[in-house]
């Protein structure tokens, strides 16, 4: 069993499993019964995503230092109790049923979801 990080929005893969969207806002123009349908998410955890103060901080820098102070950033935000407990949550889920996580950027390398890949194997869990 395992998490796999996804791009919100793209066709999912074989045996993915519930997929968690980690992302502050929903689709636009999407109708809310059709997220998963369209292969965005079938349940919505912004508690995983940046502070709205965090994303336009970051959002139109291309800086490796603006990039990694967002970084630093956004692991102090996931160390607060309720997203250390749901990192927590979703580690131990590893361990027994397949389950994937995502964010709409299409570079994973410069989205929040490779800083949430890390914090997921840092709190145990089995990540694809």
């Amino acid at each position: 069993m395992t998490i796999s990080i996804v791009r919100l929005g793209s066709p999912r893969r074989r045996g993915e499993g519930l997929r968690i969207g980690t992302v502050r806002r929903p689709p636009r123009g999407v109708p809310k019964g059709e997220y998963a349908k369209r292969d965005f998410y079938d349940v919505w955890l912004p508690a995983l995503s940046p502070t709205p103060e965090l994303i336009a901080q970051i959002q139109s820098s291309t800086d490796p230092k603006a990039w990694e102070a967002f970084r630093r950033k956004f692991r102090s935000e996931m160390a607060r109790p309720d997203a250390a407990r749901t990192l927590d949550l979703l580690a131990a889920l590893s361990h027994h049923t397949n389950l994937s996580v995502g964010c709409y950027c299409e570079d994973e390398s410069h989205c929040h979801r490779a800083v949430l890949r890390a914090l997921l194997v840092e709190h145990g869990a089995e990540v694809r």
